[in-house]
Protein backbone atom coordinates (compact mmCIF):
# COMPACT_ATOMS: atom_id res chain seq x y z
CA UNK A 1 0.00 0.00 0.00
CA UNK A 2 1.21 3.47 -0.87
CA UNK A 3 0.88 6.52 1.39
CA UNK A 4 -2.23 7.66 -0.48
CA UNK A 5 -3.86 4.24 -0.05
CA UNK A 6 -3.19 4.27 3.68
CA UNK A 7 -4.48 7.85 3.92
CA UNK A 8 -7.84 7.10 2.25
CA UNK A 9 -8.25 3.70 3.97
CA UNK A 10 -7.65 5.23 7.39
CA UNK A 11 -10.08 8.10 6.77
CA UNK A 12 -12.78 5.76 5.47
CA UNK A 13 -12.52 3.22 8.30
CA UNK A 14 -12.48 5.91 11.00
CA UNK A 15 -15.48 7.66 9.42
CA UNK A 16 -17.32 4.35 9.07
CA UNK A 17 -16.96 3.54 12.77
CA UNK A 18 -17.95 7.10 13.69
CA UNK A 19 -21.12 6.88 11.56
CA UNK A 20 -21.94 3.48 13.07
CA UNK A 21 -21.52 4.86 16.60
CA UNK A 22 -23.67 7.91 15.82
CA UNK A 23 -26.53 6.00 14.20
CA UNK A 24 -26.48 3.25 16.84
CA UNK A 25 -26.77 5.87 19.59
CA UNK A 26 -29.82 7.35 17.85
CA UNK A 27 -31.41 3.95 17.19
CA UNK A 28 -30.88 2.80 20.80
CA UNK A 29 -32.40 6.02 22.15
CA UNK A 30 -35.48 5.59 19.94
CA UNK A 31 -35.76 1.90 20.84
CA UNK A 32 -35.49 2.64 24.56
CA UNK A 33 -38.29 5.22 24.39
CA UNK A 34 -40.45 2.79 22.42
CA UNK A 35 -39.95 -0.08 24.88
CA UNK A 36 -39.81 2.01 28.07
CA UNK A 37 -43.38 1.08 29.04
CA UNK A 38 -42.49 -2.63 28.96
CA UNK A 39 -39.32 -1.98 30.96
CA UNK A 40 -41.26 -0.05 33.60
CA UNK A 41 -43.93 -2.75 33.80
CA UNK A 42 -41.29 -5.29 34.79
CA UNK A 43 -39.42 -2.77 36.99
CA UNK A 44 -36.14 -3.21 35.14
CA UNK A 45 -33.20 -0.95 35.98
CA UNK A 46 -31.19 0.73 33.22
CA UNK A 47 -28.09 -1.26 34.21
CA UNK A 48 -29.99 -4.54 33.88
CA UNK A 49 -31.49 -3.49 30.55
CA UNK A 50 -28.11 -2.48 29.15
CA UNK A 51 -26.20 -5.60 30.27
CA UNK A 52 -28.97 -8.05 29.34
CA UNK A 53 -30.36 -6.43 26.21
CA UNK A 54 -28.60 -3.46 24.62
CA UNK A 55 -25.15 -5.00 24.80
CA UNK A 56 -26.55 -7.65 22.42
CA UNK A 57 -28.85 -5.28 20.52
CA UNK A 58 -25.99 -2.96 19.48
CA UNK A 59 -24.02 -5.47 17.33
CA UNK A 60 -27.30 -6.70 15.81
CA UNK A 61 -28.26 -3.19 14.71
CA UNK A 62 -24.70 -2.33 13.64
CA UNK A 63 -24.78 -5.27 11.25
CA UNK A 64 -28.27 -4.45 9.99
CA UNK A 65 -27.42 -0.86 9.08
CA UNK A 66 -23.90 -1.62 7.81
CA UNK A 67 -24.80 -1.04 4.10
CA UNK A 68 -26.25 2.34 5.06
CA UNK A 69 -23.32 3.33 7.26
CA UNK A 70 -20.59 2.30 4.80
CA UNK A 71 -22.33 4.18 2.00
CA UNK A 72 -22.69 7.34 4.09
CA UNK A 73 -19.07 7.11 5.25
CA UNK A 74 -17.84 6.68 1.67
CA UNK A 75 -19.87 9.62 0.38
CA UNK A 76 -18.75 11.84 3.24
CA UNK A 77 -15.03 11.02 2.88
CA UNK A 78 -15.01 11.28 -0.93
CA UNK A 79 -17.07 14.48 -0.97
CA UNK A 80 -14.63 16.09 1.46
CA UNK A 81 -11.67 15.00 -0.68
CA UNK A 82 -13.40 16.44 -3.74
CA UNK A 83 -14.28 19.68 -1.95
CA UNK A 84 -10.63 20.12 -0.92
CA UNK A 85 -9.56 19.53 -4.57
CA UNK A 86 -7.58 16.44 -3.50
CA UNK A 87 -9.28 14.14 -6.04
CA UNK A 88 -8.59 16.61 -8.86
CA UNK A 89 -4.92 16.69 -7.82
CA UNK A 90 -4.78 12.88 -7.82
CA UNK A 91 -6.30 12.60 -11.29
CA UNK A 92 -4.15 15.42 -12.70
CA UNK A 93 -1.04 13.66 -11.44
CA UNK A 94 -1.81 10.80 -13.83
CA UNK A 95 -3.69 8.50 -11.47
CA UNK A 96 -6.60 6.72 -13.15
CA UNK A 97 -10.01 6.62 -11.53
CA UNK A 98 -9.73 2.83 -11.28
CA UNK A 99 -6.52 3.25 -9.28
CA UNK A 100 -8.28 5.76 -7.04
CA UNK A 101 -10.90 3.10 -6.27
CA UNK A 102 -8.30 0.67 -4.88
CA UNK A 103 -8.14 1.96 -1.27
CA UNK A 104 -11.93 2.14 -1.19
CA UNK A 105 -12.17 -1.43 -2.48
CA UNK A 106 -9.63 -2.57 0.09
CA UNK A 107 -11.47 -0.83 2.93
CA UNK A 108 -14.81 -2.29 1.84
CA UNK A 109 -13.28 -5.79 1.74
CA UNK A 110 -11.97 -5.35 5.30
CA UNK A 111 -15.41 -4.22 6.47
CA UNK A 112 -17.13 -6.94 4.42
CA UNK A 113 -15.03 -9.75 5.90
CA UNK A 114 -15.72 -8.40 9.39
CA UNK A 115 -19.45 -8.16 8.67
CA UNK A 116 -19.53 -11.74 7.35
CA UNK A 117 -17.79 -13.07 10.47
CA UNK A 118 -20.21 -11.13 12.66
CA UNK A 119 -23.44 -12.16 10.91
CA UNK A 120 -22.35 -15.77 10.33
CA UNK A 121 -21.17 -16.72 13.82
CA UNK A 122 -20.88 -13.93 16.40
CA UNK A 123 -24.16 -12.00 16.16
CA UNK A 124 -26.37 -15.15 16.16
CA UNK A 125 -24.88 -16.05 19.55
CA UNK A 126 -25.69 -12.61 20.94
CA UNK A 127 -29.13 -12.74 19.32
CA UNK A 128 -29.98 -15.72 21.52
CA UNK A 129 -29.74 -13.44 24.58
CA UNK A 130 -31.46 -10.51 22.82
CA UNK A 131 -34.45 -12.54 21.66
CA UNK A 132 -34.75 -14.38 25.00
CA UNK A 133 -34.98 -10.97 26.65
CA UNK A 134 -37.64 -9.79 24.18
CA UNK A 135 -39.69 -12.97 24.65
CA UNK A 136 -39.52 -12.61 28.44
CA UNK A 137 -40.08 -8.89 28.92
CA UNK A 138 -41.51 -7.44 25.70
CA UNK A 139 -43.48 -10.07 23.82
CA UNK A 140 -46.62 -11.76 25.12
CA UNK A 141 -46.23 -15.25 26.53
CA UNK A 142 -46.20 -17.85 23.75
CA UNK A 143 -48.69 -20.72 23.66
CA UNK A 144 -48.45 -23.47 21.07
CA UNK A 145 -51.95 -23.71 19.60
CA UNK A 146 -51.51 -25.83 16.47
CA UNK A 147 -53.82 -28.83 16.16
CA UNK A 148 -53.43 -32.20 14.42
CA UNK A 149 -49.68 -31.84 13.93
CA UNK A 150 -47.91 -34.17 11.48
CA UNK A 151 -44.08 -34.24 11.52
CA UNK A 152 -41.67 -36.40 9.55
CA UNK A 153 -38.79 -37.18 11.94
CA UNK A 154 -36.88 -39.65 9.79
CA UNK A 155 -36.80 -41.24 6.33
CA UNK A 156 -39.47 -43.78 7.38
CA UNK A 157 -40.80 -42.32 10.66
CA UNK A 158 -43.81 -40.05 11.11
CA UNK A 159 -45.21 -38.46 14.27
CA UNK A 160 -48.74 -37.26 14.92
CA UNK A 161 -49.99 -35.13 17.81
CA UNK A 162 -53.55 -33.95 18.29
CA UNK A 163 -52.30 -31.05 20.45
CA UNK A 164 -49.30 -29.92 22.48
CA UNK A 165 -49.00 -27.91 25.69
CA UNK A 166 -45.67 -26.05 25.74
CA UNK A 167 -46.08 -24.95 29.39
CA UNK A 168 -45.64 -28.52 30.67
CA UNK A 169 -44.09 -30.04 27.51
CA UNK A 170 -46.84 -32.59 27.03
CA UNK A 171 -48.36 -33.81 23.77
CA UNK A 172 -51.74 -35.52 23.55
CA UNK A 173 -53.02 -38.39 21.39
CA UNK A 174 -49.54 -39.26 20.19
CA UNK A 175 -48.70 -41.76 17.46
CA UNK A 176 -45.44 -42.80 15.84
CA UNK A 177 -45.56 -44.76 12.57
CA UNK A 178 -42.80 -46.68 10.81
CA UNK A 179 -43.58 -46.85 7.10
CA UNK A 180 -41.40 -48.28 4.35
CA UNK A 181 -42.72 -47.60 0.88
CA UNK A 182 -46.45 -48.10 1.17
CA UNK A 183 -46.23 -50.66 3.98
CA UNK A 184 -46.90 -49.91 7.64
CA UNK A 185 -44.39 -51.93 9.69
CA UNK A 186 -45.01 -50.57 13.16
CA UNK A 187 -47.08 -48.07 15.11
CA UNK A 188 -47.01 -46.71 18.65
CA UNK A 189 -50.03 -44.95 20.17
CA UNK A 190 -50.07 -43.13 23.49
CA UNK A 191 -52.62 -41.08 25.41
CA UNK A 192 -49.93 -38.48 26.09
CA UNK A 193 -46.21 -37.99 25.76
CA UNK A 194 -44.14 -35.91 28.21
CA UNK A 195 -40.60 -34.59 27.94
CA UNK A 196 -38.25 -35.86 30.68
CA UNK A 197 -35.54 -33.23 30.88
CA UNK A 198 -33.32 -35.24 33.25
CA UNK A 199 -32.74 -38.02 30.70
CA UNK A 200 -33.49 -35.96 27.55
CA UNK A 201 -36.14 -38.44 26.39
CA UNK A 202 -39.90 -38.58 25.92
CA UNK A 203 -42.06 -40.63 28.28
CA UNK A 204 -45.05 -42.38 26.70
CA UNK A 205 -47.96 -42.99 29.07
CA UNK A 206 -50.57 -45.72 28.49
CA UNK A 207 -49.04 -46.80 25.21
CA UNK A 208 -49.88 -49.48 22.67
CA UNK A 209 -47.13 -50.82 20.40
CA UNK A 210 -48.19 -52.64 17.25
CA UNK A 211 -45.87 -54.42 14.79
CA UNK A 212 -46.98 -55.96 11.53
CA UNK A 213 -45.30 -59.05 10.12
CA UNK A 214 -47.00 -60.13 6.92
CA UNK A 215 -50.65 -60.50 7.83
CA UNK A 216 -49.93 -60.89 11.55
CA UNK A 217 -50.27 -58.09 14.06
CA UNK A 218 -48.34 -58.19 17.33
CA UNK A 219 -49.65 -55.96 20.11
CA UNK A 220 -47.84 -54.92 23.27
CA UNK A 221 -49.26 -52.55 25.88
CA UNK A 222 -47.73 -50.77 28.84
CA UNK A 223 -48.14 -47.90 31.26
CA UNK A 224 -44.82 -46.14 30.74
CA UNK A 225 -42.06 -46.14 28.13
CA UNK A 226 -39.04 -43.84 27.73
CA UNK A 227 -37.98 -43.30 24.15
CA UNK A 228 -35.61 -41.07 22.15
CA UNK A 229 -36.89 -39.66 18.87
CA UNK A 230 -35.74 -36.80 16.66
CA UNK A 231 -38.16 -34.38 18.30
CA UNK A 232 -37.67 -31.95 21.18
CA UNK A 233 -39.61 -29.26 23.06
CA UNK A 234 -37.74 -26.66 20.99
CA UNK A 235 -39.81 -27.76 18.00
CA UNK A 236 -42.87 -26.42 19.81
CA UNK A 237 -41.39 -23.21 21.22
CA UNK A 238 -41.88 -19.71 19.83
CA UNK A 239 -40.31 -19.36 16.39
CA UNK A 240 -39.97 -15.58 16.77
CA UNK A 241 -36.76 -14.57 14.95
CA UNK A 242 -35.32 -18.04 15.54
CA UNK A 243 -33.44 -17.85 12.22
CA UNK A 244 -31.43 -14.93 13.60
CA UNK A 245 -30.22 -16.98 16.59
CA UNK A 246 -28.50 -19.65 14.49
CA UNK A 247 -24.90 -19.60 13.41
CA UNK A 248 -24.27 -20.39 9.76
CA UNK A 249 -23.45 -23.99 10.68
CA UNK A 250 -26.62 -24.36 12.76
CA UNK A 251 -28.66 -22.68 10.03
CA UNK A 252 -27.48 -25.16 7.39
CA UNK A 253 -28.30 -28.11 9.67
CA UNK A 254 -31.73 -26.68 10.46
CA UNK A 255 -32.51 -26.15 6.78
CA UNK A 256 -31.54 -29.76 6.04
CA UNK A 257 -33.78 -30.91 8.90
CA UNK A 258 -36.76 -28.89 7.66
CA UNK A 259 -36.28 -30.11 4.10
CA UNK A 260 -36.19 -33.71 5.35
CA UNK A 261 -39.43 -33.13 7.24
CA UNK A 262 -41.06 -31.43 4.25
CA UNK A 263 -41.83 -28.44 6.46
CA UNK A 264 -43.48 -25.25 5.25
CA UNK A 265 -42.15 -21.70 5.67
CA UNK A 266 -38.58 -22.78 5.01
CA UNK A 267 -38.05 -19.66 2.88
CA UNK A 268 -37.26 -17.45 5.87
CA UNK A 269 -34.28 -19.65 6.77
CA UNK A 270 -33.04 -19.82 3.18
CA UNK A 271 -33.26 -16.04 2.82
CA UNK A 272 -31.33 -15.60 6.07
CA UNK A 273 -28.62 -17.92 4.77
CA UNK A 274 -28.27 -16.24 1.38
CA UNK A 275 -28.38 -12.73 2.84
CA UNK A 276 -25.43 -13.52 5.09
CA UNK A 277 -23.40 -14.26 1.98
CA UNK A 278 -24.72 -11.28 0.03
CA UNK A 279 -24.12 -8.65 2.72
CA UNK A 280 -20.32 -8.45 2.28
CA UNK A 281 -20.77 -7.98 -1.47
CA UNK A 282 -23.31 -5.23 -0.75
CA UNK A 283 -20.65 -3.43 1.28
CA UNK A 284 -18.25 -3.46 -1.68
CA UNK A 285 -20.91 -2.46 -4.22
CA UNK A 286 -22.24 0.44 -2.16
CA UNK A 287 -18.72 1.67 -1.41
CA UNK A 288 -17.86 1.87 -5.12
CA UNK A 289 -21.17 3.60 -5.90
CA UNK A 290 -20.51 6.03 -3.05
CA UNK A 291 -17.17 7.01 -4.59
CA UNK A 292 -18.72 7.47 -8.03
CA UNK A 293 -21.54 9.60 -6.60
CA UNK A 294 -19.29 11.99 -4.69
CA UNK A 295 -16.05 12.19 -6.68
CA UNK A 296 -17.00 15.48 -8.33
CA UNK A 297 -16.30 18.78 -6.63
CA UNK A 298 -19.69 20.34 -6.02
CA UNK A 299 -20.08 24.11 -6.15
CA UNK A 300 -22.43 24.11 -3.18
CA UNK A 301 -20.25 21.83 -1.04
CA UNK A 302 -20.67 18.22 0.05
CA UNK A 303 -24.22 18.50 1.40
CA UNK A 304 -25.88 17.55 -1.90
CA UNK A 305 -23.74 14.41 -2.38
CA UNK A 306 -24.32 13.32 1.19
CA UNK A 307 -28.08 13.83 0.77
CA UNK A 308 -28.09 11.77 -2.42
CA UNK A 309 -26.05 9.16 -0.61
CA UNK A 310 -28.71 8.90 2.09
CA UNK A 311 -31.43 8.52 -0.54
CA UNK A 312 -29.61 5.76 -2.45
CA UNK A 313 -28.74 3.90 0.74
CA UNK A 314 -32.37 3.96 1.88
CA UNK A 315 -33.46 2.79 -1.57
CA UNK A 316 -31.12 -0.18 -1.18
CA UNK A 317 -32.55 -1.02 2.26
CA UNK A 318 -36.08 -0.69 0.84
CA UNK A 319 -35.18 -3.12 -1.96
CA UNK A 320 -33.82 -5.59 0.60
CA UNK A 321 -37.04 -5.41 2.64
CA UNK A 322 -39.27 -5.74 -0.44
CA UNK A 323 -37.38 -8.66 -1.98
CA UNK A 324 -37.29 -10.43 1.39
CA UNK A 325 -41.06 -10.02 1.80
CA UNK A 326 -41.77 -11.32 -1.70
CA UNK A 327 -39.46 -14.30 -1.18
CA UNK A 328 -41.05 -15.08 2.20
CA UNK A 329 -44.44 -15.17 0.47
CA UNK A 330 -43.09 -17.82 -1.90
CA UNK A 331 -43.47 -15.64 -4.99
CA UNK A 332 -39.71 -15.39 -5.52
CA UNK A 333 -36.78 -17.74 -5.08
CA UNK A 334 -34.98 -17.03 -1.76
CA UNK A 335 -31.65 -16.99 -3.62
CA UNK A 336 -32.91 -14.39 -6.09
CA UNK A 337 -34.60 -12.43 -3.32
CA UNK A 338 -31.35 -12.18 -1.37
CA UNK A 339 -29.21 -11.14 -4.34
CA UNK A 340 -31.52 -8.98 -6.47
CA UNK A 341 -30.73 -5.71 -4.59
CA UNK A 342 -27.00 -6.30 -5.23
CA UNK A 343 -27.59 -7.08 -8.90
CA UNK A 344 -29.70 -3.96 -9.39
CA UNK A 345 -27.13 -1.76 -7.69
CA UNK A 346 -24.32 -3.27 -9.78
CA UNK A 347 -26.29 -2.11 -12.82
CA UNK A 348 -26.79 1.33 -11.25
CA UNK A 349 -23.08 1.53 -10.45
CA UNK A 350 -22.11 0.55 -14.00
CA UNK A 351 -24.29 3.33 -15.44
CA UNK A 352 -22.95 5.90 -12.97
CA UNK A 353 -19.36 4.86 -13.64
CA UNK A 354 -19.63 6.26 -17.17
CA UNK A 355 -20.22 9.74 -15.70
CA UNK A 356 -17.18 9.92 -13.39
CA UNK A 357 -14.38 12.42 -14.02
CA UNK A 358 -11.38 10.96 -15.87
Amino acid sequence: MKILDRYITKKLLITFFFVVLTLITIVCAIDYVEKNEDFMKHKLTFGFIFTHYYIYFIPYMANMISPLTVFIATVFVTARLAADTEIIAMLNSGMSFKRLLFPYFLSSCIIGVGIFALCAWIIPLSNKHRIDFENKYIKNQFYYDARNVHIKIGPDAYVYLESYNNTNNTGYQFSLEHIEGNQLLGKVNSENITWNDSIKKWTLNDYTYRTFVGEKELVRKGERLDTAIDLSPKDFESQYMIHETMTLTELNKHIDKLQMRGAENIEVFLIEKYERYSYPFAIVILTIIGVIMSARKARGGAALQISIGFVLAFIYILLVIMSRSVANAGSLSPLIGAWIPNVLFVIVGSVLYKTVPR
